[in-house]
Order: C-alpha cells, then structure tokens, then sequence
C-alpha cells in the first residue's frame, strides 16, 4: 500500500474574492511505502501547503488525498501520521517526557504505557538521560529531536516535516540529518520532507520532486541513488551528479537554483 496518493489536487485560498489566489494546480503524487521524498521550489510554490492537505489540517478544493490507504481525514483521526515544523513547538512548562508523550495522552494511551514509549523514542533520538529536563534546557538541535521523537510517538507509518533544520547551524543541521534517516530505517517509517536546500534533499531522500512556482505543479522528479548516507557521501560524484540534475530541473522551469 501507498504511503500517499494526491490526485488531481488544486488548492485555492479565498475562492471567489478579490484577493483569490490560486496556491497549487492538478498535483498527482504518490508516496512509496518507507519511501523519503522531499519537495522543493521557490518560496511560495505551495510546498507547505501540500503538506498541509497530506496531513488534512486544510481541505484541497479539488482532487483526493489518501493516506495509508484512508482519506486524508480519517487518516488524520486515525493518527497514521507524525508531523514536525521548523518550529519544535514543544509546550515549555511540560517536561520533556511528557512533551513526547502528549500525543499518546491525548489518544488515552494508559500513564505507564505512554511514559514507557517516551523513554523509547527519547533513547531512539539520542536523549534518555533528558527526560525530566524542560524543553528551555535544551539547545534547538535538542528541541528538534524532541519533536522528532513526539511526532513517532504513536509508531505512525508517515512522517510529515515542513523544514525542520531550517533555523539549525550548519553542523547541527548535517547531524540531524544522519539522525534522522538512522531513525527512518530503524522504523520503516515512509517521510514527506519540505526544503529549500538542494544539498539537503538530495543527501536525505529517495527522490526529490520539483515544483514550480505559483500556482505549484510538479514539474519534475529526481530519483536519488546513493549507497551510503554518510559524510563520505556528500564527497560523491553521484552525490553532485544528482545536486545538479535537481538543479536543472528548476532552472529549466523557469526557478532560480536554491542554494
């Protein structure tokens, strides 16, 4: 089964006034199960707003979302997804157990069960020995993992991230980001990732899929085939033959290349 199918999907914002805009047009896009697919484009391009009808916290005006075999909706109150922003968006006066296990709370996951599978995903993410610190301790790398570990709370089959590393330095950025694919494989968890940053879609994803500016449509998609996520791989040839050909492909649709 499909992780994501997106159909014919078109989104317009204040439909029918003045200010109508028009922020996605006919997007067909599907999802592999355990597949790692960013989407990039220019600012503006309808990126987050895709994701956003991924996870039906807006309704498409046409086309169908379905998720793990479900529409986008029952998907949603099924929890068959987690969801991360760049913006760890950890509530400050919970620690950071009971951060991480605020999605199991609210499902009615039992005390004992929710603090174990916290202390789970905390060990998953690097960060056991963190649990009774509150998330104003922490520094922002540690905040994202955080929110990385309560959007697998609930074990959910697709991760949805709209840049998350996006506010991160350099260094923190990059092992974040071995990080992660560390915890998709361990999972099987298929990803949906938003990025501006080429380097980093091409060394996170199975294939990267181009869109073009407003109205967005997806105008290309680059398969990634590295064999090895690591440092070494950032020094590849096919680690640069495939930065190039993502490049070009938003060169040739009219898009300034991302840095």
């Amino acid at each position: 089964m499909s992780a994501v199918v997106i159909e014919g999907v078109s989104k317009v914002f204040n439909a029918g006034r003045a200010d109508e805009v028009t922020a996605l047009s006919e997007v067909d896009l599907t999802v592999g199960a355990g597949e790692f697919v960013s989407l990039i484009g220019p600012s503006g391009c309808g990126k987050s707003t895709l994701l956003r009808l991924i996870a039906d916290l807006i309704p498409p005006t046409r086309g169908s979302v379905t998720v793990a075999g479900k529409p986008a909706a029952q998907a949603r109150n099924d929890q068959e997804y987690g969801i991360a922003f760049q913006q760890s968006g950890l509530f400050e006066w919970r620690t950071v157990l009971r951060n991480v296990e605020l999605p199991l709370e609210l499902r009615g996951v039992s005390r004992t069960e929710r603090r174990s599978r916290a202390a789970e995903m905390l060990a998953l993410v690097g960060l056991a020995e963190f649990g009774g610190h509150y998330p104003a301790q922490l520094s922002g790398g540690m905040q994202q993992r955080v929110a990385i570990a309560r959007a697998l709370a609930v074990h959910p089959p697709l991760l949805l991230m709209d840049e998350p590393f996006g506010a991160l330095d350099e260094m923190t950025r990059e092992r974040l980001q071995g990080e992660l694919l560390q915890i998709c494989a361990t999972t099987g968890t298929s990803t949906v990732f938003v990025t501006h940053s080429i380097s980093e879609a091409v060394f996170l994803s199975n294939r990267v899929v181009v869109m073009s500016a407003r109205p967005g449509r997806i105008t290309a998609s680059v398969d990634v085939d590295l064999p090895e996520r690591d440092d070494a791989a950032r020094q590849s040839p096919r680690y640069f033959d495939a930065i190039t050909a993502v490049r070009r492909e938003l060169r040739g649709g009219g898009v300034p290349a991302a840095s």
